[in-house]
């Protein structure tokens, strides 16, 4: 038997999450994934208003707010069959690529850069240099001047020196799996300092039509509530911030992860996880209900077989919770599932313990992966013009196979990736909501009656992958509601059958230099940005000794 090692709450990420690994000859063994903290948030929706539900059920996470409320309304809207004006579709469209643009810089800069950068390495670079490489990798760098740099090195030094690093504390710097040299690094830290100013203007475009952010307040069922926000000035405040997030993304974001890559491309055949992908797609064309118009694409990819994607049946969807926190032991589809709390304790060496609150979604019996990575395997093996090109582009410029995605640096990569396509989409959305006011069409909601009977389900992805609600309206109130969240897929324990979830499986390999440093498993789970930061305890059973460090 190995060493085994708990990383006990996993830090960067929005959320409660352990990881337990084993540990022979140097890499991972074996690994188990628990969600440390129950919320219950489908025992208290029951009996309320099925209108009320977007309001409740964006409060499940604090980041993602907006893709919660898209969805209810979705699903509500599904059971009692009705259709939005095409001005709601296209500004939840708007805001939805609103939040992929914040989501996905805040990621790569705050909550997984510095698995690859080393912040105290940055001392050691030279200020010129610096400038002269993010003058090689993109003209448009935010920070080109030996001076802009040499603030940011000074600013370091003095945290440093004042003997703590502010954001950057105790983190594994010096560690050998840390390989940019210190010019790049240094061109990071200074990136990231430079994101940290971007999020909140990105977050502002939330605002422009959803009244703020987080929680936004202008999804209905039926549309939006946000009409008296389609006003030039209101219209000309969101491009105007649209713009400034886009440029950051496509002359910063994108060119960092350019530079990044090819100094880790070992982790191109590490992570690959499970191999099975599952998206639901998101972003319609036109305001009908159907999976057809959506501009990413729903469908399965199986055993990474870029050749053959499958529609997907959400019928096939099951629920298992032999490994989790719940009563029962028969698997339910989410329409008719069950959330009963039966909290044992936390059990990984036995064969039938339970061991975290996720529950183990499974699609047709496999595991799957979920998120930006499986939304470009489905849409480029879907043929999609606009991802494919993407996708191409960015590994000829890399000068690897396709093969490469299925992995850390692969899952790393699909984020920027996705960012672009969806950077270049937005002014559509905006020209063609612009046509429909010039012709005078203000609309933003359609009206309904509430059936005393009906059952529903709303689909789209969430910027850490799909995002599912079911309910089931009796007497006009909620007598069931569900929801599968992109974490439970790729979190998910262990299922009835052994098969283990998408995290556990990507971890199957891994290298650790150092137990207690376990930077390399940060890499992978954080790739999958799981959805606080605390400290992090490791713990060795073997001599109960607990290593304490807090997140980068």
């Amino acid at each position: 038997m190995g060493t085994r090692v708990v990383i006990d709450p996993i830090t960067r990420i929005e959320g409660h999450l352990r990881i337990e690994i084993e540990v022979e000859n140097g890499k991972v063994k074996d690994a188990w994934s628990s969600g440390t903290m129950f919320r219950g948030f489908e025992i208290f929706m029951r009996d309320r208003d099925p209108r009320d539900a977007w309001y409740i059920t964006q409060r499940v996470c604090g980041v993602c707010t907006t893709v919660h409320a898209l969805t209810s309304v979705l699903c509500v809207e599904n059971a009692i069959g009705i259709e939005v004006p095409d001005n709601a579709r296209l500004v939840r469209n708007l805001i939805m690529g609103s939040q992929y643009l914040h989501d996905h810089i805040v990621h790569f800069y705050h909550l997984h850069a510095l698995d690859w950068v080393d912040v105290v390495n940055a001392l050691k670079a030279d200020p010129k240099k610096t400038a002269d490489l993010a003058h090689a990798i993109n003209p448009h760098s935010r920070r080109s001047g030996q001076g802009d740099f040499q603030a940011v090195q000074d600013r370091v030094k003095a945290f440093v020196n004042a003997g703590q690093l502010g954001p950057f504390d105790n983190a594994y710097w010096g560690h050998p799996a840390y390989k940019l040299p210190p010019e790049a690094d240094l061109m990071a830290v200074s990136h990231y300092l430079d994101a940290l100013t971007l999020q909140a203007k990105a977050a502002r475009m939330h605002a422009v039509f959803g009244g703020k952010n987080p929680h936004p307040q202008s999804y209905v069922v039926g549309g939006m509530t946000c009409v008296q926000d389609l006003t030039p000035d209101r219209l000309a405040e969101f491009i105007y911030l649209m713009k400034e997030t886009v440029d950051f993304a496509q002359n910063v974001y994108i060119p960092d992860l350019l530079a990044v890559a090819p100094f880790y491309t070992e982790w191109a055949g590490i992570g690959g996880g499970v191999g099975n992908y599952l998206a639901y797609g998101m972003l319609p064309e036109n305001t009908k209900d159907d999976p057809n118009n959506l501009f990413f694409p729903r469908g399965v990819v199986m055993n990474k077989d870029l050749g053959n994607p499958q529609k997907l049946d959400q019928g096939k969807i099951m629920e298992h919770v032999a490994h989790s926190f719940y009563e029962g032991s028969t698997p339910r589809h989410p329409s008719v599932g069950e959330t009963k709390p039966y909290f044992t304790g936390v059990n990984t060496t036995a064969a039938d313990g339970k061991y975290s609150w996720l529950k183990s979604p499974r699609y047709d019996g496999k595991a799957m992966e979920v998120g930006p990575l499986a939304r470009l395997v489905v849409g480029y093996a879907s043929g999609h013009k606009q991802i494919k090109g993407a996708v191409d582009g960015t590994l000829k410029q890399l000068g690897l196979p396709a093969s490469i995605l299925f992995s850390t640096l692969g899952r790393t990569a699909a984020r920027g990736i996705e960012t672009k396509v969806i950077a270049d989409k937005m002014q559509q959305w905006v020209d063609e909501l612009l046509a429909n006011i010039k012709r005078g069409d203000l609309s933003t909601f359609s009206t309904y009656k509430m059936p005393d009977k009906a059952r529903g389900f709303g689909m789209t992805e969430a910027p850490r992958g799909a995002l599912g609600h079911w309910i089931d309206i009796r007497g006009g109130l909620i007598h069931n509601y569900q929801l599968v969240v992109p974490t439970t897929w790729n979190g998910s324990p262990r299922d009835a059958t052994g098969q283990r979830g998408a995290f556990e499986e990507a971890l199957i390999g891994t290298p650790v230099h150092d137990p207690k440093k376990p930077l390399e498993i940060l890499r992978t789970i954080h790739s999958f940005d799981p959805c606080l930061a605390c400290s992090v305890h490791v713990i060795d059973p073997k001599t109960n000794e607990v290593h304490v460090t807090k997140a980068a």
